[in-house]
Parts: C-alpha cells; structure tokens; sequence
C-alpha cells in the first residue's frame, strides 16, 4: 500500500466514524491565511486557519469548546465541538466576547469512503491515540506530533524524537 504524503507525521482527530465513511480535521498543518482574509466582516481577527485535509480545501470548518456561545456544534470528544452557528461566531467576534484560544478553523478536511479508514488503519497505516481538549487548543501545532507519541509512552516515545529522514542524522 503506497501512503499518501499530505498525512505524513499529520495527527487527525476524528470528527465522524460510521458505516459511510469518516471525516477528519488534520491538527498539525499551518496554512499561512488568517480569518480576515477571508471574511471581510471579520476585520481585525487575525486567527491562523489550519489546513484541515485535502478534501474539499475551499470548505471552512471549525472546533471550539464554547457550546454556551456557538449553538449547534456537535460533541465529539468531552469538551471538543465541532461546527455549529457560523453566524454566532461572527458576532461573538465582532462583539469581541470570544475566547480566540477557544476556536479553531480549518480550510478542508480528512475523508475517507466507507471502510477505509479501517482498511488502513488495519494495514498499520495509522497510530491511534486519545484526544484530548489540550491537544486540540493548547498545545502548538508544531508540538502535537511528538506530544501526542511522548504521552503514549514506550516505542511511541522513541518514535516521537526520531528524525524525519534518520539517513542525514
């Protein structure tokens, strides 16, 4: 199986697993956009998007742990929301009472036809490790590969300082 080079040393965090297929947001991928570009109404708001796969790049989607004052996300991990009123979001930053440490957007997804992903992760494609709301809003992107392997412990520990190309070492 020949892996595909936009997810190398990329953690995803699942947003969707069912019977037709998974959807993901890749944590560990700067874009190098910020939301005022984008949205002229968001004057001022200078959050980094992430890139979030190579799915559907034009699509913005985002996390946040703000439930109280983004309705309509959906709960994917405790305390981690995905989605919900885009126009919420909008005027929680105009009115400058959101938390930006609370939010993350992404241009695209991760995705993956029914019983692919399980096809993969059974052909050793894919580590699997705990989310938490840390990984996801507190920890650098830069910083979640080797954090999220350290925090696992053993062999994965070892495989989070190992070098990208262990031939220059």
């Amino acid at each position: 199986m020949q892996w595909d080079p936009n997810f190398r040393r990329a953690v995803v965090l699942l947003c969707e697993h069912t019977d037709a297929g998974s959807f993901g947001l890749i944590l560990n991928r700067s874009l190098t956009v910020v939301m005022e570009q984008m949205f002229e109404e968001l004057s001022g708001l200078d959050e980094e998007i992430s890139w979030g796969g190579p799915v559907q790049p034009e699509t913005l989607h985002f996390l946040h742990r703000l439930p109280e004052q983004i309705p309509g996300g959906i709960e994917i991990r405790p305390g981690i929301f995905w989605g919900g009123d885009f126009d919420a979001v909008k005027a929680g930053v105009q009115a400058g009472v959101l938390d930006m440490d609370d939010i993350r957007f992404f241009l695209g997804y991760a995705g993956w036809s029914s019983g692919q992903l399980a096809e993969e992760v059974d052909q050793g494609g894919w580590i699997l490790a705990e989310s938490t709301t840390d990984m996801v809003f507190d920890t650098a992107e830069s910083a979640v590969w080797g954090q999220t392997l350290r925090s696992m412990g053993g062999s994965f520990a070892i495989l989070a300082n190992f070098p990208d190309h262990p031939s220059l070492n």
